[in-house]
This record gives C-alpha cells, sequence and structure tokens, in this order.
C-alpha cells in the first residue's frame, strides 16, 4: 500500500510560479514510477508529467512542455512539480499518482492516488 499526499497548491496570476510536492508512505516509493495528472471542470483527467523510479526518465505533456518539470527525492519519498509560467488554462485539480507501468499516461493503470490539489491561475 502506498499513500499519497499531495501539496503546494493555490493561487497564482499568469506568469507565476508553484511547485507541487507529492509525499508517499511506505518503503517501496523508489520503485513506482509516478506521475501527475490533473483535472478540470468538465474535463476528463489528462496526464502532465511522469518520472521513472530513479529518477532518471521524464515526460512532460506537449502542453506544458518547457514551462514544467518532475523530479523525486527517494530518500524523502516525495514527487514534484514545479510549474513555471503559469497560464489561465493551467487551472485544474492536480493528482500525483503511483503505479508500475513505465511511462504511462493513462490514469486506469495507475495504482495508488493522492486527494488532489488545487491549482487556480488568473488571469
Amino acid at each position: 500500500q502506498v499513500q499519497l499526499v499531495e501539496s503546494g497548491g493555490g493561487l497564482v496570476q499568469a506568469g507565476g510560479s508553484l511547485r507541487l510536492s507529492c509525499a508517499a508512505s511506505g518503503r517501496t516509493f523508489s520503485r513506482y514510477f509516478m506521475g501527475w495528472f490533473r483535472q478540470a471542470p468538465g474535463k476528463e483527467r489528462e496526464f502532465v508529467a511522469g518520472i521513472s523510479g530513479s529518477g532518471g526518465t521524464t515526460a512532460c505533456a506537449d502542453s506544458v512542455k518547457g514551462r514544467f518539470s518532475i523530479s523525486r527525492d527517494n530518500a524523502k519519498s516525495t514527487v514534484y512539480l514545479q510549474m513555471n509560467s503559469l497560464k489561465p488554462e493551467d487551472t485544474a485539480v492536480y493528482y500525483c499518482a503511483a503505479g508500475a507501468k513505465w511511462m504511462s499516461t493513462i490514469p486506469r493503470t495507475y495504482d495508488y492516488w493522492g486527494q488532489g490539489t488545487q491549482v487556480t491561475v488568473s488571469s
């Protein structure tokens, strides 16, 4: 079992930055591929970024490439999402997830989910 708790969301003006954190319980954190997803009202949950267990491989959705970056600290069992140059269309609830499927962008392939943290970007 892995429990995930996100933090760091909030209200920010367009062009601003936020750093989301996701703290995991359990001693097997480094075995999991970690992903960040987001869901805006009336829309499906979408992949934002993912990172391998070692942290050596990352991937970002085209919509956030060059603005967002993902990292992890396995010693702290924490994964981060650094979000820069935020836009109003980045407004959503952001979720972190843990899974075993390599570099998956599909939500149903992830085994564990956090409760989400709201990010609101004002124009």
